[in-house]
């Protein structure tokens, strides 16, 4: 699209490498005036990181021998865990994916949600019973749901998760972070940390919210949310919608979070020492604090550009640089009503990312495309953008 960055390597690549004092000066005024120091999000992490490891840690030998899905490691997910988060300290929500596996004697099935009322990125989770009685190793402890009659079932073996945690034969969101909620109450008191943190459940009909004091009053906010793998790719459907409105509970979201994690860690590993592409990040979220413009837009923009700019460009030196390239693509994306997704149909994306085949060749999700069903509404978004 028009949307080139402008080419100014030529007249950049004539400086001398000596960095421009009154540059740097005009880099350490915005850094001040921002606030721009990084929290200690990477120290934080891993203390939040540790605690859901020991926190599953219970729960897998309590539920070992129950029906309830098998809870996979967390992965952190979200602006904190990329290292860049827009918010103050003390704001900071530490966002973890638990990714779900079916229990012994079921499967899950990815269905396209057909009830309409959600855009095509929502999917239903069927549970389907699988026969246990045969296969490469028969489950001696366990009876089959499938094979064996309801009257034995309900004498000597433990509800299905079809009975428990579904609606329907669907996977229910809401009852899954109820029932872990639950479970964190009541196993806190065992979790090594319970000596450091007192903690509280905050209420969220569809994930695990936890606000953690230390005695120094001090908090941490960690949201866990439920999510199952497309596949083996990149891509999960997660319990939390990103959107305002609430589906219904049988419906999960389509979420590119992991994908996005994991793009950050290949850039962090490719980039130059003090790369200030996460700096940039975190100063243009400031800059565009009260325009309408979301964040996942500016977080958008700047993954396009990274893939577009060379990394050796993104040296601390060329911040404000990199912030006016970030500023005017999101300017021409406005004028355009088109901003793409990064997942769909990207031939820049690196192959560390693992997609479903679907996404290669598919209908680009344009996030600007509410701007072009309403054109008073793109009026508006330039005119707050121009005002910045």
């Amino acid at each position: 699209g028009v949307c080139e960055v402008d080419n100014r390597r030529d007249s950049e690549s004539e400086e001398s490498e000596e960095e421009n004092p009154a540059e740097m000066n005009m880099i350490w005024i915005f850094s001040r005036h921002f606030n721009l120091s990084v929290p200690k999000l990477a120290s934080r992490r891993r203390v939040v990181q540790e605690l859901l490891c020991d926190l599953l840690q219970v729960s897998r030998s309590l539920f070992s021998d129950s029906f309830f899905p098998v809870l996979e490691p967390v992965i952190g997910v979200g602006s904190a865990c990329e290292g860049w988060s827009p918010h103050k300290e003390e704001d900071v929500v530490y966002c973890m994916f638990v990714p779900l596996k079916p229990p012994r004697g079921h499967a899950f099935h990815l269905e396209p949600d057909s009830t309409g009322e959600m855009p095509r990125t929502s999917m239903r989770i069927r549970v389907e019973l699988v026969c246990t009685c045969t296969g490469e190793q028969p489950d001696q402890n366990m009876l089959c749901f499938l094979h064996h009659s309801e009257e034995e079932l309900k004498r000597n073996q433990v509800a299905s998760l079809l009975h428990t945690l579904c609606t329907g034969p669907y996977l229910d969101g809401e009852k899954i972070a109820l029932w872990f909620q639950t479970f964190v109450i009541s196993a806190w008191s065992v979790v090594p940390q319970s000596r450091h943190y007192s903690m509280k459940v905050l209420p969220s009909c569809r994930s695990c919210k936890m606000k953690l004091m230390k005695a120094s009053r001090k908090s941490l906010f960690v949201e866990m949310v439920f999510c199952v793998q497309q596949g083996d790719s990149d891509i999960f459907l997660s319990s939390q919608p990103t959107e305002a409105q609430l589906p219904p509970s049988t419906t999960w979201m389509e979420s590119y979070a992991v994908a996005e994690a994991k793009f950050f860690r290949h850039v962090a590993m490719q980039a130059p020492p003090h790369s200030c592409h996460l700096k940039c990040l975190r100063l243009c979220a400031r800059l565009l604090e009260g325009s309408g413009l979301s964040i996942y837009a500016l977080k958008t923009t700047v993954m396009h550009l990274l893939t577009l700019i060379p990394l050796s460009e993104w040296q601390h030196k060329y911040l404000l640089m990199r912030v006016d390239d970030v500023m005017r693509y999101l300017r021409c994306c406005l004028e355009e009503k088109c901003l793409k997704h990064f997942f769909f149909d990207n031939e820049d994306m690196p192959k560390e990312i693992s997609l479903p085949p679907a996404f290669q060749g598919a209908q680009p999700l344009n996030l600007f495309q509410h701007l072009a069903q309403d054109p008073a509404a793109q009026t508006k978004a330039l005119k707050e953008f121009d005002d910045l």
